[in-house]
């Protein structure tokens, strides 16, 4: 038999693609997923009185009141509903603004 000889490898030879592999990790990832957070974030934040809004469960409302984190949603004009400001999907328009 001839005896067959065997290259050894560094270590860090597989430090680049772990690099590569880790930042493609973040910008496919996790950079989008933070940025998805801070935008609904900042929708739930800027909630007001008047927004039309569509709540998880698919309920159109409209805000009456807000207390931390508890709306006051009109369904219609004799229901009212309270749900929590997380349960707030996306806002369909804006209240508009009183005119001084």
């Amino acid at each position: 038999m001839i005896p067959v000889l065997q290259a050894q490898q560094s270590p860090y030879g597989i430090l680049p693609f772990m690099v590569i592999f880790l930042v493609v990790w973040y910008f496919l990832l996790i950079r989008p997923q933070r940025t998805q957070a801070r935008k609904r974030r900042e929708m739930l934040d800027g909630l007001k009185r008047g927004d039309r809004v569509v709540t998880v469960g698919g309920l159109h409302a409209t805000i009456a009141d807000i207390k931390d984190d508890m709306l006051a949603l009109d369904l219609t004009p004799n229901i009212r509903v309270k749900a929590d400001r997380s349960a707030v999907s996306y806002v369909r328009s804006k209240a508009e603004k009183a005119e001084e």
